[in-house]
């Protein structure tokens, strides 16, 4: 076990230091007590008591135990055991809610080589959400916080980053992430889908072209590599690129220059690249349908973007932060059974199936709750209900037990899938239903 001690002068002059930088700052002994903290963390993580002396993860997680003993990483206690910074992606308390927070802890060593104390930064990750955001990245789950992790990872840096996963699953929102939260945030981010490109397209529209290239070419056309230049080019659907495209972007890649059609000046190239695929490009790799120079140019750091089915707690949130933007300002709502309902879908379309699904019920739904019978495919998925039993002169009222049995046995016969999707449409569990199947 390493030896823990500090020196109060030193830590003064820690303290006083940190005081005077933006980003909030704590320092830390290894028993997780606070032993300073700078304006900036008092400002943004402060409940309005003071800091200094409490434990840490008290404050930031409002925890009973250390990290590590509540299923999260802990920076410090990885610090303590190699000896070097660690950094980890946590969700703390802020004064705004929980937040998406980039943890950075530094060991401190004393004159004779012995940790004295850890120095730990906070940077909140302003291009994502854990709460409810009418725009950008929205989500909680261990899934998308890996994800978010290997986002902040390599946003500040050059390197060419390739997006994996499947279609519907956010790949330009993740890529807008990434250049938000890099150098080159100030300059433009320009999208382009590679999956509808002819060769001759491919060049126009990248490389841009010349007054009297060809036929129509009426005026100078700036391409959008030129349009990227000081900013970032996402290539989507790069595993739909044919092979003589492949070779043309290669060249692109290689020597960081190209010409515009019908032009002989060599214009150089200034910009990150971030590439997207559903398609597995190891695969198309070995069939030979994909370069591999090319895949090992683009592929320097990938990253997995999560099916919606791989981070089903964020389902709520998705659903609420999606219904706020597919109709801003009637603040609509999901009924339990709705949301009931979309949690047994399979969503193959991920979280643009979601979107799609959530404008369509909005556009059903008169007040300001969406039902179940909203979310539905069509019109025609189920046949207009029957009414509940009436009762007649001189009988007794039917009870509930019977209206629903009626309701169930017409569902059953004018249901043309399986029981799972009926469960769904009726927005209960496939364990509810057979129940209440053996019962009729």
């Amino acid at each position: 076990m390493i030896g823990i001690r500090y020196s109060p002068m030193n830590l003064t002059e820690i303290s006083s230091f940190l005081d005077g930088l933006d980003e909030p700052r704590i320092v830390m002994d290894a028993q997780y007590r606070i032993l300073a903290a700078n304006h900036a963390y008092r400002r943004d993580f402060s409940d309005g008591r003071p800091v200094v002396g409490r434990l840490c993860y008290e404050v930031s997680h409002h925890f009973t135990v250390p990290c590590d003993q509540a299923g999260e990483s802990c920076p410090l206690r990885q610090s303590l055991a190699s000896g070097q910074m660690e950094r980890v992606l946590h969700l703390h308390h802020t004064k705004r809610g929980e937040e998406h927070v980039d943890v950075e802890t530094v060991p401190v060593r004393d004159e004779s080589g012995q940790i004295a104390f850890f120095v730990e930064t906070m940077r909140v990750v302003r291009h994502a959400s854990s709460q409810p955001a009418a725009q950008g990245l929205v989500g909680r789950s261990p899934a998308f916080a890996r994800m978010l992790a290997r986002v902040m990872r390599v946003a500040p840096s050059s390197a060419a980053v390739m997006l994996l996963g499947e279609t519907g699953t956010g790949k330009e929102l993740v890529a807008q992430a990434i250049h938000e939260a890099s150098p080159r945030a100030e300059g433009p981010f320009v999208a382009v889908d590679c999956s509808g490109l002819t060769e001759t397209l491919f060049e126009s529209e990248l490389f841009g072209y010349e007054k009297g290239a060809f036929t129509g070419a009426t005026h100078r056309k700036l391409g959008l590599v030129e349009a990227a230049s000081g900013g970032t080019l996402f290539l989507d659907e790069i595993g739909d690129l044919p092979p003589p495209l492949q070779v043309k972007l290669l060249r692109l890649l290689e020597t960081g220059t190209y010409r515009r059609v019908g032009g002989i000046d060599t214009l150089r190239a200034d910009f990150r690249l971030v590439s997207a695929t559903h398609r597995d490009l190891a695969a198309m790799v070995k069939a030979e349908t994909f370069r591999r120079d090319l895949y090992y140019r683009i592929n320097t750091f990938p990253v997995h973007t999560p099916a919606l089915r791989e981070r089903a707690g964020d389902l709520p949130l998705l659903a609420e932060s999606l219904l706020a933007r597919v109709a801003p300002g009637r603040g609509l709502r999901l009924a339990p059974a709705a949301l009931a309902h979309l949690a047994g879908l399979p969503f193959e379309g991920n979280i643009r199936e979601l979107r799609n699904l959530l404008e369509r019920a909005s556009l059903l739904a008169d007040g300001n709750e969406i039902e179940p019978r909203h979310l539905l495919d069509s019109e025609s998925d189920l046949a207009p209900a029957p009414p509940p039993l009436a009762p007649l002169a001189g009988e007794t009222w039917p009870t509930l037990e019977e209206n629903e049995r009626r309701y169930l046995a017409w569902a059953l016969e004018n249901h043309q899938g399986d029981r799972p999707a009926l469960a769904r449409r009726l927005g209960v569990s496939e364990r509810t239903l057979f129940r209440k199947i053996r019962e009729i």
